[in-house]
């Protein structure tokens, strides 16, 4: 998978600001109520970047659907080429220095197969042995499962992001966790206004831990 260039992402960055400057006034607005909104333009850039590998999702499209995020892309499975389409709604999130867990619910899923008709998965798809309506169970059978995988099962996915080893095994990520896990939170991820809106949540009792990761310099 590619890496982005980091002085590319900030020249983006900055050009996305002259183009969009009322994101400032909106991200001080969201720091007083403690939530900070992700453009889902910006994620759409990511995918961008990121979809040159082999096995790399394809042809991705990135939309709101309050509260939930509404995503379509083309991959491949056994050998054809899936568009499949669902919305995922976080429902559950841990943030701490040793994971962030999100649980995500799964739901209109829909499958299409844009080659061979014929194949074994185009079979499975139109006998209507395929579940759509437990998308976790069919992950689970994944023979590949994602690094960041955890558990799936009905219509519920768990992810890890620090398995995923860019995350999992960046220093500064990991200081930044020990830094700030104690002190902040994150209640909710919603989408609003094509925004992916990071609800954050204060805890002043974590501040001493918070402080002493500060000074042990990890």
């Amino acid at each position: 998978m590619p890496k982005p260039d980091p002085k590319a992402l900030l020249r983006h960055a900055g050009d996305y600001l002259k183009a969009h400057p009322e994101e400032i006034a909106r991200a001080l607005r969201g720091a007083l109520r403690l939530r900070f909104g992700v453009p889902i333009d910006a994620l759409r850039y990511l995918a961008r970047e990121l979809s040159g590998g082999k096995r790399a999702p394809k042809d991705i499209v990135i939309e709101a659907a309050p509260p939930g995020l509404r995503l379509a892309l083309t991959v491949k499975v056994m050998g054809a080429p899936i568009r499949a389409s669902f919305t995922a709604f976080a429902e559950e999130l841990d943030v701490r220095a040793d994971a962030i867990q999100v649980g995500l619910r799964i739901a209109d899923l829909k499958l299409q197969v844009m080659g061979d008709e014929a194949s074994p998965i185009a079979g499975l798809i139109g006998s209507g042995a395929i579940d759509l309506n437990k998308p976790g169970d069919l992950v689970s059978f994944m023979p590949k499962r994602p690094a960041a995988l955890i558990d799936a099962k009905d219509d519920r996915i768990t992810l890890d992001l620090l398995k995923i080893p860019a995350l999992g095994g960046n220093p500064t990520v990991a200081r930044a966790l020990r830094i700030c896990a104690p002190v902040l939170g994150v209640r909710a991820l919603k989408t609003k206004d094509d925004h992916l809106d990071v609800h954050l949540k204060a805890t002043p009792s974590g501040v001493a831990a918070a402080i002493a990761a500060v000074r042990a310099g990890v």
